[in-house]
């Protein structure tokens, strides 16, 4: 679906799901230095332009593309373990959210079932929004399951079976479904191609929030806005209704 100049005609969402970083949380550069330092820690030097080509992986497949783009690919666990680290050191020390997104958030809570579906590990997440006091506005957050363990994690409401990280649909479907809601009448927000394709896929409509993608990912989304105080988004019927 393309984006329209009158997005969302007479539709209204049952639910919103949110991703978190780079859309509720400033956390990308967090990302961006917890990659540098990994790479330093050991010695090595992506090829330009690895930082965009990361965005939005989950963190075990972007240890292994840190791995493999530097043809080291024994290196994955460590670079994985080290890369996770230097990201919740960053977290802890500097959460920040994204323009906009506290008063989007409280501005639905209590009209709208709201969830999470992260790339994220689910400490990571929780440790975000509650320091930004955004935690408790959330009914569910549904992250992967890390697939080194074999039982089931409290990210992942659906007990042992495996939630496969995006771009896969199976955070969005699973929120959607928490939520008490449609997959077609649920509202995905993104900021990542990656995470617009698992929404896509899971069968929700999407606003995509940010800088819009270079190649023009941005026309798989019903809008695409700068920033979630954006009054393409914060004027829509079922928005202003608080």
């Amino acid at each position: 679906m393309t984006i329209t100049e009158q997005p969302f005609r007479g539709w209204s969402p049952e639910a919103v799901v949110f991703d978190c970083d780079g859309t509720l949380m400033d956390t990308e550069e967090h990302w961006q230095e917890a990659r540098r330092r990994a790479f330093r820690e050991f010695g090595l030097r992506p090829a330009p332009g690895f930082a965009e080509r990361a965005k939005g992986v989950h963190y075990l497949d972007c240890g292994r593309m840190m791995a493999e783009e530097v043809d080291k690919p024994h290196l994955a666990p460590e670079l994985t373990e080290s890369l996770l680290g230097h990201f919740m050191e960053r977290v802890a020390d500097d959460p920040v959210t994204m323009p906009g997104a506290a008063e989007f958030v409280q501005s639905l809570s209590g009209r709208l079932p709201l969830a999470v579906a992260s790339n994220c590990p689910l400490t990571v997440v929780e440790r975000s929004l509650e320091r930004a006091g955004l935690l408790s506005h959330f009914g569910h957050i549904v992250v992967p399951s890390d697939p080194r363990t074999t039982g089931a994690t409290t990210g992942n409401p659906d007990g042992g079976t495996l939630i496969r990280p995006k771009p896969w649909p199976d955070v969005y479907a699973i929120a959607a479904r928490l939520c008490g809601a449609q997959s077609e009448r649920t509202l995905a927000v993104e900021d990542s191609l990656t995470g617009i394709e698992s929404a896509r896929r899971a069968g929700l409509r999407v606003v995509g929030v940010g800088d819009r993608p270079a190649d023009g990912g941005e026309e798989t989304v019903d809008l695409w806005v700068p920033a979630l105080d954006s009054p393409e988004l914060v004027d829509l019927d079922w928005v202003r209704l608080r």
